[in-house]
């Protein structure tokens, strides 16, 4: 039976989650990312909380990864086959932990790419800028909840 703290937890993670999909943040990938509970060894900082799922979290940081390396790319210079690349990246990373904004706004982003469309460009990138930065700050709310 869980305790009244681990009950307020799972009710806290649930409400967020809630919020999330009702807003189309997150998508089912990330239900079943939730319902395969990767757990992670036991370490002296977790033997609390021994079922975390990481799987998510180690997909949202590699997603960070190619943000950072888009972001950097698009700043610097306009070479629309390494955008397009770590575009790709980014789309098959928010897909793979179902950041539905994320990898919508990734896809009009390589259509304005495709098409050379630096003004389309800029403006996706203002978008995806701030869809990233909100899905961070949720998703680091809800590891934060979980662990």
């Amino acid at each position: 039976m869980l305790g009244f703290g681990a009950v307020r937890l799972r009710t806290d993670m649930n409400r967020l989650l809630s919020l999330l999909f009702h807003q189309g943040v997150l998508d089912e990938q990330f239900l079943q990312l939730q319902h395969f509970k990767i757990k992670r060894p036991l370490t002296s900082s977790l033997k609390s909380s021994p079922s975390t799922f990481t799987s998510p979290r180690s997909s949202f940081e590699t997603s960070e990864t190619y943000y950072a390396k888009n972001v950097q790319l698009e700043r610097e210079m306009w070479d629309y086959c390494k955008l397009g690349i770590h575009l790709n990246q980014l789309m098959g990373s928010s897909s793979s932990i179902g950041a539905k904004r994320v990898r919508n706004i990734c896809a009009a982003f390589r259509a304005a790419v495709d098409q050379n469309n630096r003004p389309a460009c800029m403006r996706a990138l203002e978008v995806l800028e701030h869809e990233y930065c909100y899905l961070k700050n949720k998703l680091h709310e809800l590891f934060q909840v979980i662990i």
